[in-house]
Formats: structure tokens, sequence, C-alpha cells
């Protein structure tokens, strides 16, 4: 059965559709029959008790430069006018990111919400990721400058980043006799009203940051990526390399681990990133690597997502 879509996303015009997870969505929605439409956050409204978005019909196709065809814009009633809502613009994790949450949740799961949009509220990448500590390096969430001299002491080699950031962005690794470390403290103090996360610096980066998708629960595939020469940062948006990998059985024991929990809160595609055994972050925002992994010959992760919102629907009884 066709289903009525809108994609709550960044502009689609200025997507880069090679790596685009999102357009990935769009594409397997379109070649379903599914009808979208698309508006960015700031176009969520209430009115009169009804959530309405002012949205665009689109037209997708897997052509750079020529990847969308947008209609006249048209003012939908959420839970009237859309079967699926796809809450999948990027972080930064704000209150503005929040507020779309609280609007959202006055029409899910009448019209089905992915991810779930208080469980997303809930489970911002790198708190979510703190109800598994067995499976993560040590870690510590602070601002507190005391907290954070003890723990580098005890660990020395530490990696600090922002609480609520993305995309590998102010993500600083300090080692032991680091001359920066207070100039760092300074400008995260000055910079962020949160607290900041800092953990132990696990030098098998190097050979690779993975990211494994999840769809409801499941396994979907994963990408190996490896930092660009002297960098840090794996994201592929900062010069990361995507390379083709399998599991491990750590990295299976975390996927297994992790899969109820990720299903029983409705957050159907998430991507989780695994460094040498370790869990990092559980990204359920606007989790990227679809078309990576794909393109390495994994898992088809777009239909595996709209194979089981179609389930979710029918078992609404859509």
């Amino acid at each position: 059965m066709p289903l009525r879509v809108a994609v709550q996303m960044d502009p689609i015009e200025r997507i880069n559709i090679a790596g685009d997870s999102t357009f990935a969505l769009m594409l397997e929605a379109q070649a379903r029959g599914h009808t979208l439409h698309v508006y960015t956050p700031e176009r969520l409204s209430l009115a009169d008790g009804e959530v309405v978005a002012r949205a665009r019909p689109a037209e997708v196709r897997d052509v750079a430069g020529d990847h969308v065809t947008l209609g006249d814009e048209t003012r939908l009633v959420l839970s009237r006018d859309v079967d699926v809502v796809l809450l999948r613009q990027d972080p930064p994790f704000d209150m503005a990111y929040v507020t779309t949450t609280h609007l959202l949740e006055r029409v899910h799961p009448k019209t089905l919400v992915v991810n779930d949009p208080a469980h997303v509220r809930n489970a911002p990448e790198k708190i979510f990721v703190l109800d598994f500590p067995h499976l993560m390096p040590p870690t510590l969430v602070t601002r507190d400058r005391a907290e954070l001299d003890a723990f580098r002491e005890v660990h020395g080699d530490i990696v600090v980043k922002p609480l609520y950031g993305n995309g590998g962005a102010a993500v600083f690794r300090l080692t032991g006799d680091d001359l920066n470390y207070g100039s760092l403290f300074d400008l995260f103090s000055t910079t962020f009203r949160e607290p900041w996360m800092a953990q132990k610096f696990l030098p098998k980066v190097s050979e690779g940051d993975k990211r494994i998708l999840l769809v409801d629960g499941v396994f979907a595939g994963a990408v190996n990526r490896v930092p660009a020469k002297g960098d840090l940062r794996s994201n592929m948006v900062r010069g990361g390399a995507a390379a083709a990998t399998d599991l491990t059985p750590r990295e299976r024991e975390i996927c297994d681990t992790l899969g109820p929990e990720l299903k029983r809160r409705g957050l159907i595609f998430v991507g989780i990133d695994v460094i040498d055994g370790w869990l990092t972050e559980i990204n359920v925002t606007s989790p990227t690597g679809i078309r990576a992994v794909k393109r390495l010959g994994g898992p088809d992760a777009a239909a595996m997502t709209w194979d089981a919102i179609e389930a979710r629907r029918a078992g609404a009884g859509a």
C-alpha cells in the first residue's frame, strides 16, 4: 500500500547525494511507490492543536546536480495528511532540535515518526551510549576541571569532544604532557554551555572507526572509516576513507546487546560507532552510512528500513 511520506531534513538542494543516507531512504521509498514531501525544521508548526508542516512534494533521482524536482509548497496536517515522517535533519542536537521532537511526539504513532521522537530526544548519541558502560572505553562527562584533571591523571592520553557535537567537529586528542590542555579547557568552557565528554584514547583508531548500522535492532551492514593521514577523526565528512569490513565476535556481541533495546524504543534506523571493540557512540538523530555500505557490497539498509517501516504501519492497521 502506498504511503504518504514527509521528510524533515536540511535543504535537499544542498545535500551531497553520493553519501547521503536520507537521500538513499527517499530513493527507496519512491521506488516502492510512496509519495514524498520535504520540509525543513523551521517549517514545522503547532497551530490550533494541530502539528503542521509547510512542505513541497519531491521527486528524486540518483543524478548528481539534478537529483530533485520540487513542487509547490503545501500545508500538511501531519496527523491527517501523512502516514510516515522521517526525522532526518542533522544535529547539532540543540533546543531547536529538541522542540521538533516535542511537536512530532504529538502525532506519533498515529503518524509513524522514524525514529520515535521521544526516544530521539532521550537518547542523544553521547548520552544513550552511557547506558552500556561495560561496552565503552573509560569515559567522563563533566565541566569540572578537577574531575577532568583526575581522569587525565589516570589515563594520560585522552580525547575530548562536545557532548552534543557531530561530524567530528571539535574533537581533540590530548596527550599526558600536552601544553594545550589548559587553553583547550578554557576554550571549551567558554564555547559550550553543556558538559563535554572525555574518553581514554584508543590508539587503534588509526586502523578505523567502524560504523555499524542496525535496523529495528538487527545488524544491517558496516563500514570501516579510516582517518586521513595526520587526522584523528575518521568521519567521512572529515576526509575518512570507507573500507569494506566484517564484524568481529566482540562487535556482534555489541549488536546483540543493543538490538532489543533499540527495537523497544522505536529506534528503527541507528548507526553505532566502534573502535577496537569499544562502543563510543549510538547515533539516532540522523545516522549515515547507507550508501557507503551498499557501495562496498554490503546489505541494502534503505530497503531493510522500509521493510521495517511498512511492517510497523501494517501492524498498526494502516
